[in-house]
């Protein structure tokens, strides 16, 4: 069969249809559910209500805000330093990913019957929290961070809504990303990674400078009076950099994915930078892939993406 590739394009400038988090936040509403946000809450020089982006601390109470008003989770922490995602951006990838399903799960497969593997779940274990609560969607997260799994097993725990929904996996092999996280005769109808996109530290340094420039923006004029570049949404060195970068790792996940083709409906991962699809293309057309799709997500004046490819049929796809 000839191998399908094809570009899904979002609406310029606008959140996916379905994600909650679309116009301006509703701070008074936040401050309800969460009053921990209220000092963080100050006035941009335009007379709008907002937060100081580029501090971290605030950025992770707006996290928990969203969390408790949008998704009923209650509890969420992270230690310090471990990456804080921007919610907004997250939940949009997921979903996309539930449009991209939608032509695999037929009326008889409800959505509660769908299960994805979140490789790199970190200590926030974002992806299988906002997909549990968004959609019904079942779970496993693998991370190679010893505290990232414990932190997110407690979160999962101490959140009974989602406690049933979510597993969380230790990946003991560095050199690995799918290896020992499927087990024999386990099946995932997704599997979505966020991968380091940085080649070193000091690229990732390099990038939050322009990023809390841009922030800055976003907060109508506010930036943080730090003369060297912050990370605002922290991470560890494996959550922000490998040797060879972004293009290595999604190669590496590719060749892997060939191994465990029969397992999983669709394979994903985030890509952040357009040049990079043509290699990872190039890559993929050295695997039996059945469809190759690359979907671009438009976040304000942000535009991202996440490349899929299956191996299956789509009659498979649907027997899956």
């Amino acid at each position: 069969m000839k191998k399908s590739t094809s570009i899904v394009t979002a609406h310029k400038g606008k959140l996916h249809p379905r994600n909650l988090h679309a116009g301006q936040y509703d701070f008074p509403a936040l401050i309800k559910s969460c009053p921990e946000l209220a000092p963080c809450v100050i006035s941009n020089r335009k007379g709008e209500w907002t937060i100081n982006f580029s501090d971290a601390d605030s950025v992770l109470l707006l996290n928990k805000a969203l969390l408790i008003h949008f998704y009923d989770v209650h509890f969420w922490q992270i230690p310090t330093g471990y990456l804080c995602p921007p919610i907004p951006g997250r939940v949009d990838y997921l979903h996309y990913i539930a449009d991209l399903l939608h032509e695999s799960v037929t009326e008889e497969n409800s959505h509660k019957a769908i299960k994805g593997l979140d490789i790199g779940c970190g200590a926030n274990c974002i992806y299988p929290i906002l997909g549990s609560r968004s959609y019904g969607w079942s779970f496993v997260g693998v991370d190679i961070d010893p505290i990232a799994v414990k932190t997110a097993k407690l979160l999962v725990d101490s959140n009974k809504n989602i406690s049933k929904k979510i597993t969380i996996r230790q990946q003991r092999n560095p050199a690995a990303i799918f290896s020992g996280m499927i087990n024999k005769g386990e099946r995932f109808t997704f599997t979505l990674c966020n991968p380091p996109f940085h080649a070193s530290m000091e690229k990732a340094a390099q990038g939050s400078l322009l990023k809390e420039k841009n922030l800055a923006k976003k907060s109508g004029g506010l930036q943080s009076d730090k003369v060297a570049p912050t990370l605002n949404f922290a991470g560890q060195a494996h959550e922000l950099s490998c040797e060879g970068g972004e293009i290595a790792f999604v190669k590496k996940m590719v060749k892997e994915s060939a191994l465990i083709k029969d397992q999983v409906c669709w394979f994903t991962c985030l890509i952040s930078k357009k040049e990079n699809i043509s290699p990872i293309k190039k890559c993929l057309q050295l695997q039996s892939v059945k469809y190759v799709k690359v979907v671009e997500m438009s976040q304000g004046h942000k535009l991202s993406r996440f490349i899929a490819w299956s191996y299956l049929d789509i009659e498979q796809q649907k027997a899956f």
